[in-house]
């Protein structure tokens, strides 16, 4: 390693070990943080054309307020989307005779990097758009990609996108099998939501730009070239003059999509000229100089290997295929839904069947059927469904007409720990700090049986658990504590009630119980004269809540709430509602765009509510907008587009509840 390398490798170093100091979690002593400033003073002071920019030796004091909020200088706009080449056409046929860049979509978290005279001065996230959050911290010390001077005067600001390589992902998964990320988008929203830098030092991202835009202008106005001069890695942007050799592009970056190293969910197209872009202007949520291809569900054939009959927090007992590894929609796939028994039949699915296995970016994936039976070669066995449970080995039943098959002991330890999971997810108590492995973990150590027992563990507990330190244990403690504020509707979906669904919840609050209890004292007229609820949903309610009386009784003596919250009465509309007298459908993957979090479904319809929306689950000739998210699958706007229903992203929808005080 060269000295530049060295100082630029100590800088960073010192800017983590300080922020990390700073907000009470030191990673060092005292003396070893002194050796690596000593390292870097000596360094510098060889070298002094070589001192980091910004030297963290000329910063005294705690480093800068981390996810501040910073106004945009003009907003991040979403893109218009496209499924079909007729909109490629229709793109191009709007500025004929202008060079277009295509280029992957890749799947991160959008910044904006503002330099001033040379020098990075902000690096802010999208946001909602018009405002963001400053992660310059963050980004210098985790982000590759993020040059630290720009030899152009003025101001300068380059947007683009932050993603957590695959290879990158991979590595720090396998050095944290305990805890292990999600997926790499996740991973990168996550790295730049960060409160404490040191805990993510690991998870280098990479920055590749897709937009620039400088004062005074530059004379270059090619974006592809004008990126590069500056020193910025571009993903594989390519010019076309013409629909059929972009879409020609699009369709050779879906192929090599699994080869790349970075995620990505489609191309995009946008005008080549900065000065043509700019003069393009905008839409309402939308720049009319871009377009985003979005790329269909995934399909890769595998092995079926093995059949293992999975024990839920219900009691169903579900099939789930064990497959060779294919990596499929963005992640290596090893397992998959097959739903019940009846689909197994209808299927026709063999142990040994080379299967088509499905994924679209979040979605489950799922065995959509055999590739071909004619080739099988006899070996191929039949799938046996279980006759007793896999985890307590008591008999099963039948339910439906999918003869799905549950255990009906409640002792079960399978479901013991499903349940317990499920307490802890984020549409119920949402302890965030305490993840699946750990849960199970202590519920073989005999100290997790019920929800209530989460609110007897403390530090002490936890710490005589190997790999769990003092902060995780603070941590779990902090998130069990502000899980104590549950509310009814949360805790009745955390319960786990068979056919009592996030909406069954919804539905009691809004009828005027006032408190879980109250729900369990309810007889079943009572229950039945609540929109929706029929005589099935609500035996279940009695039988199931009269069973948990003690549990109940042991979460308040916890100082559990369980009574109804604001946020579950019916919503009141805000004055000048921005979406009064719209029905409205709601799809794909919803997040918050201040934050990058996911926003449950429930959660996001209310706001649309208090905007004067009335919300519907199907699209139909009375629904007047389709509002999406990510990963959109194909019905709905097939259905949309055909019914004439106005298609808005969620972007422009977010912006409107923003704006209205109401998000």
């Amino acid at each position: 390693m060269n000295a530049r390398e060295r100082i630029q490798e100590l800088a960073d170093r010192i800017v983590v070990l300080r922020d990390a100091y700073y907000r009470g979690s030191p990673l060092v002593a005292d003396a070893e943080y002194d050796v690596v400033e000593d390292e870097l003073r000596e360094l510098v002071g060889a070298h002094p054309d070589l001192a980091p920019d910004p030297n963290p030796l000329e910063q005294v004091g705690a480093p800068g307020v981390l996810h501040a909020p910073i106004r945009h200088s003009r907003p991040m706009l979403s893109l218009e989307k496209a499924t079909r080449p007729e909109q490629v056409a229709a793109f191009f046929g709007r500025f004929p005779g202008q060079p277009v860049v295509v280029m992957p979509k890749l799947d991160g978290l959008s910044l904006a990097l503002v330099y001033e005279n040379g020098r990075l001065a902000r690096a802010v996230t999208r946001g909602d758009g018009t405002t963001g959050d400053d992660v310059t911290t963050l980004v210098r010390a985790l982000a590759d990609g993020v040059p630290k001077r720009v030899g152009a005067p003025g101001r300068v600001e380059v947007r683009g996108e932050a993603v957590m390589l695959r290879s990158t992902f991979s590595a720090y998964n396998v050095a944290h099998p305990d805890k292990p990320l999600i997926n790499p988008r996740n991973a990168a929203a996550g790295t730049l939501r960060a409160k404490d830098p040191a805990t993510v030092a690991e998870r280098r991202l990479q920055f590749f730009a897709f937009d620039l835009d400088t004062d005074p202008d530059t004379a270059e106005t090619d974006l592809h070239v004008a990126l590069t001069t500056l020193g910025f890695a571009v993903a594989d942007m390519r010019h076309r003059d013409d629909a059929d050799s972009a879409q020609a592009v699009i369709g050779e970056i879906e192929r090599q999509r699994n080869e790349l190293d970075y995620d990505l969910d489609g191309a995009v197209l946008r005008l080549a000229d900065r000065d043509a872009y700019a003069a393009a202007g905008t839409r309402s949520n939308s720049p009319r100089g871009a377009l985003a291809f979005k790329f269909a569900a995934e399909e890769k054939t595998t092995v079926l290997s093995d059949v293992v009959w999975d024990v839920g927090k219900t009691g169903k007992i579900a099939p789930v295929a064990w497959l060779e590894p294919v990596f499929v929609g963005g992640t290596t796939v090893t397992r998959a839904t097959l739903a019940n028994q009846e689909v197994i039949k209808a299927r026709g699915i063999r142990i040994g069947d080379t299967v088509l296995v499905r994924r679209a970016g979040d979605v489950i994936p799922f065995v959509a059927g055999v590739l071909d039976a004619s080739k099988r070669t006899g070996a191929e066995r039949e799938i046996v469904p279980p006759t007793e449970c896999p985890s307590c080995a008591q008999s099963l039943t039948e339910q439906g007409n999918s003869r799905e098959l549950f255990c009906t002991n409640v002792a079960c330890p399978a479901q013991t720990v499903r349940r317990l999971v499920h307490w802890a997810s984020r549409a119920a108590a949402d302890l965030d700090a305490i993840g699946g492995v750990w849960i199970e973990r202590l519920a073989e150590a005999g100290i997790l049986e019920h929800p209530s027992d989460f609110y007897a563990l403390t530090r002490e507990t936890l710490l005589e658990f190997d790999r769990i330190g003092e902060v995780s244990a603070t941590r779990m403690v902090e998130s069990i504590d502000a899980g104590r504020q549950v509310g009814l509707r949360r805790a009745l979906i955390g319960l786990a009630i068979p056919m009592a669904s996030e909406g069954t919840a919804t539905r009691l609050c809004r009828a005027g119980f006032g408190s879980l209890e109250e729900v369990a004292d309810s007889s079943l007229e009572d229950l039945v004269a609540v929109e929706d609820i029929g005589p099935k949903v609500a035996a279940s309610l009695i039988e199931h809540l009269t069973r948990l009386r003690p549990e109940l009784r042991r979460l308040r003596q916890r100082g559990v709430s369980l009574d109804v919250r604001e946020e579950d009465l019916p919503p009141v509309v805000a004055a000048g509602a921005p979406l009064a007298g719209k029905t409205v459908v709601i799809t794909g993957a919803i997040s918050d765009p201040r934050s990058g979090e996911k926003v449950a479904r429930p959660t996001f319809q209310r706001l649309c509510e208090k905007a004067g929306a009335t919300t519907a689950t199907s699209v139909s000739a009375n629904t007047d907008m389709l509002i999406t998210g990510a990963d959109v699958g194909a019905s709905k706007l097939t259905k949309a587009e055909k019914l004439g229903v106005e298609v808005v992203d969620q972007g422009g929808i977010w912006q409107q509840l923003i704006a209205a005080g109401i998000a």
